[in-house]
């Protein structure tokens, strides 16, 4: 198991949503939390609810797409908080549109932040976890990671790219420093405002999940060392679907109404960065 209480966590995109529930938690069970993430005020407010808490809270406006601010703001994390024990790749941005309604700057900023960033943030924090021969790192990816979907070829192709980045991550601690322990998360769409707008054919077996339950999820899972977890229970289905010849595979997304979740996405458009 892996102790919070005694842990130093940084959460990306840490000022709302399911980063801020998982420091919340997180803080509440003894662990120093630091948070980054772009929005100034709503990082200041978190951090003094954290504070105000009893709870251990520092946060840094931090640009996780750079990879040169990245590399500034971990070196004062280092030298203010110490080594991270926790790391929680959580920041992340959808664009909800076809690709040929994707500017540019759309796609290259999807895989700046739900890409790119977790190889600089891993990259900074991974050596003391090795050096210490212990660590966590959760990767938070999504059921999009699983399969791709209409008005998704830059989300689902970033998140399909963040559990590669995982699973070949889990592979080499296993050989470089067994103590150092991975999680990733793939959820179906969660109520953070994220997804505003997405719709679900069949809740009871898709529901839109609920962010108090996906943070507890997380966080029991970094306790338990567990290095996967799927959520709502459907999810788990997909490799077995993938066995499915290609039409029929599809045919059984339209049926469940996975292509047709993004229809009426309006998202909240900002950035969890």
């Amino acid at each position: 198991m892996t102790t919070i209480s005694t842990r130093h966590a940084l959460i990306t995109g840490g000022a709302c949503g399911i980063g801020k529930l998982v420091a919340r938690r997180m803080a509440a069970m003894g662990a120093e939390v630091t948070l980054w993430d772009l929005d100034a005020a709503a990082l200041d407010a978190t951090v003094a609810e954290l504070q105000a808490s009893g709870g251990r809270a520092h946060g840094h406006v931090c640009d996780v797409s750079d990879r040169e601010a990245v590399a500034d703001v971990a070196a004062r994390v280092l030298e203010e908080a110490g080594p991270v024990d926790i790391l929680m790749n959580n920041a992340g941005v959808v664009s909800g549109a076809y690709l040929l309604d994707l500017s540019d700057e759309q796609i290259e900023r999807t895989f700046k932040v739900n890409v790119m960033s977790m190889y600089w943030t891993t990259r900074a924090f991974l050596p003391a976890m090795i050096e210490r021969r212990c660590g966590h790192i959760v990767t938070v990816a999504s059921a999009a990671g699983l399969i791709g979907t209409r008005k998704e070829t830059d989300y689902a192709a970033s998140k399909f790219a963040a559990v590669g980045f995982n699973e070949s991550l889990r592979m080499e601690l296993r050989l470089l420093a067994p103590g150092v322990k991975t999680t990733v998360f793939c959820p179906y769409y969660i109520d953070t405002g994220m997804f505003a707008g997405v719709r679900t054919r069949f809740p009871l077996l898709l529901p839109i999940l609920k962010q108090d339950k996906a943070a507890d999820r997380i966080v029991r899972a970094v306790q338990m060392n567990r290095a996967q977890v799927l959520m709502p229970w459907m999810v788990r289905t997909l490799p077995a679907m993938r066995l499915l010849p290609v039409p029929a595979f599809d045919a059984l997304a339209d049926f469940f109404g996975v292509n047709a979740c993004m229809d009426d996405f309006v998202g909240r458009g900002a950035p969890d960065a």
